[in-house]
């Protein structure tokens, strides 16, 4: 009898112990995230962590019983050799299911071999030469592609008179798929590009530009620049030779209705155009929330901008498809969850197109207008359920 209740003893020890192994050891799907926490791009790594961040406080980090870790990694840049040693680390030493982030598509490209290789789902947050989602199956993006972006301007420049644009972009690649796609839309049209250039991306003095944009007298300069203070120098060098004065209107991407822009540049972007599926000023239910939650994750310090809306709907497209999965994060099983994907998102709705893993959104055309003292984005014209266009032209 007492060997009996020694073993039963002993059972219900090894059981409990068990039991406290399980607890200790529950499930965990790992996101490994690669953005700039350092250097000239700090500020647009902040954003991607803010939105990934805002995501989970506001829908918790469990799915299908499983806790979301999710690890960041800092590339301090656009270095592709870095990107890549970072998502072989991610995926070999710390076991992370998914590969997620991307700021720059030089990084995204260096990675996607590794993703593929791994047969591990990639979320590009940003990264948007259209390119970037034909280098592996296992990646889908959520964020835009330039083309995306640049041949709705065009059709819409077109559609409300202008007929002679000149073209400037910075000499990379984003700059390279937007001068392409809004100068053949536009032309396609019947309009006319009567100049282009390109500048180099360590350009800092606008002024012998613009002169040169003046002189060709256009009704419309479309302009593509890198992010944040390259936007504003051009803007203010834009009033400054008087190209506003002369009837020639701004054609911008996206970006114009962040808030670093608009508090830099002030009333120097009043009146410019720009086409986009983001800015913290447009209207509504969904973003009026977002940019709440999002204003306590980062304590107040600053606004959402574009890169922080893809990043909240790349965590929400990793949560959602992991639910659907039952929690399996295997690369086969997630790519095939994520067709037929749909979400309500800040920007308006958000869905993936099953044939080309990238995004379908509304492209929204703003105008910056002055309210209330405040610069905001104002959203005049929209173009629904655009899928990429360098996509669609290939097939």
């Amino acid at each position: 009898m007492q060997q009996i209740r020694m073993g039963i003893a002993t059972a219900v020890i090894a059981l409990s112990g068990l039991s406290f192994d399980v607890g200790a050891q529950a499930p965990t799907i790992k996101v490994g995230v690669i953005t700039s926490l350092s250097g000239t791009a700090a500020e647009s790594g902040a954003q991607m962590k803010a939105g990934i961040d805002t995501y989970l406080r506001l829908n918790g980090d469990t799915v299908a019983g499983k806790k979301i870790e999710v690890i960041f990694k800092d590339d301090t840049g656009a270095q592709p050799d870095v990107a890549k040693r970072l998502a072989s680390e991610l995926i070999t030493r710390d076991k992370v299911d998914i590969l997620a982030g991307f700021i720059f598509t030089p990084n995204a490209m260096a990675a996607a071999g590794i993703a593929d290789q791994a047969k591990k789902p990639m979320v590009v947050m940003n990264a948007a030469a259209s390119a970037v989602t034909t280098r592996s199956p296992y990646i889908t993006r959520v964020s835009y592609t330039i083309a995306q972006s640049a041949k709705p301007l065009a059709e819409w420049a077109y559609k409300t008179g202008s007929r002679k644009v000149f073209t400037v972009v910075s000499d990379y690649a984003p700059g390279l798929d937007a001068e392409t796609w809004f100068n053949k839309t536009f032309t396609a049209l019947g309009g006319q590009i009567v100049g282009s250039m390109r500048m180099p991306l360590t350009t800092v003095d606008y002024s012998a530009f613009i002169q040169r944009i003046k002189d060709d007298k256009p009704d419309a300069v479309h302009v593509f620049l890198p992010n944040g203070q390259p936007m504003v120098s051009f803007t203010k060098a834009y009033r400054e030779k008087g190209l506003d004065k002369a009837g020639i209107r701004f054609l911008g991407g996206e970006g114009w209705g962040d808030e670093d822009v608009l508090a830099a540049g002030g009333d120097a972007l009043v009146g410019i155009y720009s086409s986009g599926f983001y800015s913290y000023t447009r209207p509504g239910a969904e973003n009026a929330k977002f940019v709440d939650a999002f204003s306590k994750t980062v304590n107040g310090k600053f606004q959402p901008s574009f890169l922080a809306a893809a990043s909240y709907d790349g965590m929400a497209l990793i949560a959602k498809t992991l639910a659907k999965t039952n929690g399996n994060p295997d690369g086969t099983a997630f790519m095939e969850a994520i067709k037929g994907y749909s979400s309500s998102s800040p920007r308006g709705s958000v869905s993936i197109d099953p044939d080309t893993r990238d995004v379908v959104q509304t492209i929204y055309i703003r105008r910056i207008d002055k309210q209330g003292g405040k610069l905001v984005a104002t959203e005049i014209d929209k173009f629904e359920n655009m899928k990429d266009p360098g996509k669609e032209a290939a097939k």
